[in-house]
């Protein structure tokens, strides 16, 4: 079959997990988090939450970006969730 008429398979978003970091008492991330929360529900996606003040690696490398939004490790997002971007990115 020729490679412009196979699809890309789609992988199912209950394998994979969307990583919120943050921080307590961000309002932002608390927008996130609500977003993070309908959509991976929605799709039956798993979610966990990191403190960023609680972890030093996690502070150095995304304070000036907080929220950032990880799908299964990889940064996806910061500052805002597009849940349209987030559904596509878990294979919806």
């Amino acid at each position: 079959m020729s490679p412009l008429l196979r699809r890309r398979a789609r992988k199912n978003p209950a394998d994979s997990t969307v990583t919120l970091i943050g921080r307590p008492g961000c309002h932002l991330c608390d927008a996130a988090e609500a977003e993070i929360v309908k959509v991976c529900s929605e799709l039956g996606a798993s979610w966990e939450k990191k403190d960023i003040t609680q972890d030093e690696e996690l502070y150095r490398l995304y304070w000036e970006q907080i929220p950032v939004i990880l799908v299964d490790g990889a940064q996806h997002d910061f500052w805002r969730v597009n849940p349209d971007r987030l559904r596509k990115a878990l294979g919806a």
